[in-house]
């Protein structure tokens, strides 16, 4: 499955709504942690289909980054039936991910 890209305008529907736990990736462009952390998550995104993968550009939308108290990146959160159910900052390894998405 391919990494959702979330803005201020589909958020709500792509993780607060959504059926499935989602994964989410507050990132910048000029951020070199979220760098080295995409194709974590892009692997992620292909080989954990239970789980929704987003990401979200904070100078982009941030608004929802303020919701969330995103005050540094990379931070990742995961959504469990709209609700924020953890939430860790910097960066991670793929084992880390893979275990708190369990």
């Amino acid at each position: 499955m391919s990494v959702v890209v979330l803005n201020s305008n589909n958020f709500s529907q792509e993780v607060l709504e959504s059926d499935k736990t989602v994964l989410v990736d507050f990132f910048a462009t000029w951020c070199g942690p979220c760098k080295m952390l995409s194709p974590i998550v892009d692997q992620l995104a292909d080989e954990q289909p239970e789980v929704k993968v987003c990401k979200l550009d904070v100078d982009q939308s941030q608004d929802i980054a303020a919701q969330y108290g995103v005050m540094s990146i990379p931070t990742l959160i995961l959504f469990k039936n709209g609700e924020a159910a953890s939430k860790v900052v910097g960066l991670q390894t793929k084992a880390a991910l893979e275990q708190m998405i369990k």
